[in-house]
């Protein structure tokens, strides 16, 4: 696992941002597998920028969202399609067809799950796997005591998830109960994995995360056990890290480690 600590969150971001282009100019037809939250809009906004600026080109590119709302279509102004459209995709030359999200108002969530398991797997399987962390260490919306073999499923959140996503919902709409989302397993078969985090309220769950035990109680730590984690972090999310001047040696800035 590689933990990159930047100096400062716009850094953290625009490192995110780097990596994600370069799986791209490294394979035309990449699959990419994306998350919503506000820790990624940053990121977005640098690839838009890039976008515009014709130096990243995501033509080729299929993604597959790790997760959707159970209860909400696609075009519900707080669905992540809706989110994935404005925050990327209309931005993109991409086709809908090459961007997917698990339908949240399947009349059986559980057989779209299923389905959507299958998708990612005839699609070749994702190279890049966005992440970032709950306060709690769900990733995706694996939520504590998930299974670590978990496949892509339904998912009941948490009080805790359920009150960080209602500042997305109007004050008469209430934050949705469930959701479909990629399982632990699923995620740890991407042939590799960038996770952002910033904000001192996710340093606990990254401490937990990189240094903790391999524990459902912490799903992030999972990624222990992924062969090509990287760890992106600003100042404020490492500041738990009993280990971070190591980090900081092998990789002054989050940069490469110096030969």
């Amino acid at each position: 696992m590689r933990v990159l600590i930047c100096h400062d969150t716009a850094t953290a971001a625009c490192r995110t941002a780097d990596i994600l282009c370069d799986a791209v100019a490294a394979r035309h037809g990449a699959v990419l597998g994306l998350a919503t939250g506000g820790t990624m809009e940053p990121v977005y906004a640098l690839l838009r920028d890039r976008l515009a600026a014709g130096t990243l080109d995501l033509s080729g590119t299929t993604t597959f969202n790790l997760d959707e709302y159970v209860g909400l279509a696609g075009d519900h102004p707080q669905s992540y399609r809706a989110t994935m459209n404005r925050l990327l995709f209309d931005a993109a030359d991409l086709r809908r067809s090459r961007t997917h999200l698990p339908d949240g108002a399947a009349s059986d969530p559980a057989t779209e799950a299923r389905r959507y398991d299958a998708a990612i797997a005839a699609a070749g399987g994702i190279d890049l796997q966005l992440l970032g962390i709950g306060g709690n260490g769900h990733i995706g919306f694996n939520e504590p005591t998930s299974s670590l073999g978990s496949r892509t499923r339904v998912k009941t959140l948490t009080a805790e998830t359920r009150a960080a996503n209602a500042r997305f919902f109007g004050p008469e709409e209430e934050a949705p109960r469930y959701a479909i989302t990629m399982g632990i397993a699923t995620i740890l078969e991407s042939r590799s994995c960038v996770l952002l985090a910033t904000g001192p309220g996710k340093a606990a769950a990254v401490a937990a995360a990189i240094e903790g035990p391999v524990s459902a109680a912490c799903p992030a730590s999972a990624l222990q056990l992924h062969p090509s984690a990287t760890m992106i972090l600003d100042p404020e999310a490492a500041a738990d890290l009993r280990l971070r001047d190591y980090y900081e040696t092998v990789h002054p800035g989050g940069g490469e480690a110096p030969l």
